[in-house]
């Protein structure tokens, strides 16, 4: 992971400042429509610890297609604060709110941050994927994601993995071959 700015792929991450070696927490900070750049940026200004994975994708304009960048959880900005930074994060323009659930911020596991961090290291082979509350269960067995859990679906006829996380109801499909995964109970 680069130091500040940008990884390779372009989602923008920047380790969070040690501020009084306070406990700090991963949380899904709300954005408005199309802000998720905006707010990633002003929280880099304010030394927040954020992550904003992002996707290529096709886009069609009248004239011409081209690959562009878009988030790859639209509306979501992931930031890494303490307690006494939360207030920071609601007073950026452009966050509406942080996920909540019962009036109290969720905050995500370690394990959702690196699968996110890592999907960004694979911007060109991952996409946004509907949410699936239902599905097989499926371990990888080999290779750079061995160990994840997800559900297999298959799109185009190829398999891919898809990681949900529960607390903000997305999801993201990853290419995977099928022989790679191994059924859950």
């Amino acid at each position: 992971m680069p130091e500040s700015g940008r990884s390779r792929n372009g989602a923008a991450v920047v380790p969070a400042q040690d501020h009084e070696a306070q406990p700090r927490f991963w949380l899904a900070a709300y954005t408005r429509s199309r802000h998720e750049q905006q707010v990633a940026q002003q929280f880099q200004r304010k030394n927040l610890g954020c992550l904003l994975p992002t996707f290529e994708r096709l886009a069609r304009w009248s004239d011409r297609v081209k690959r562009a960048r878009a988030p790859l959880f639209p509306g979501y900005v992931f930031v890494q604060v303490s307690d006494k930074e939360r207030a920071q994060v609601l007073e950026t323009v452009g966050v509406v709110s942080l996920v909540s659930r019962a009036g109290k911020a969720v905050t995500l596991s370690q394990d959702d941050i690196a699968q996110l961090q890592a999907c960004c290291l694979r911007a060109g082979s991952i996409e946004p994927h509907p949410y699936l509350k239902v599905g097989r269960r499926v371990r990888v067995k080999h290779g750079p994601f061995s160990g994840w859990e997800g559900t297999l679906v298959e799109k185009q006829n190829s398999r891919r993995l898809v990681i949900t996380i529960e607390q903000i109801m997305k999801a993201v499909a990853i290419n995977i071959d099928g022989a790679d995964v191994e059924a859950l109970n």
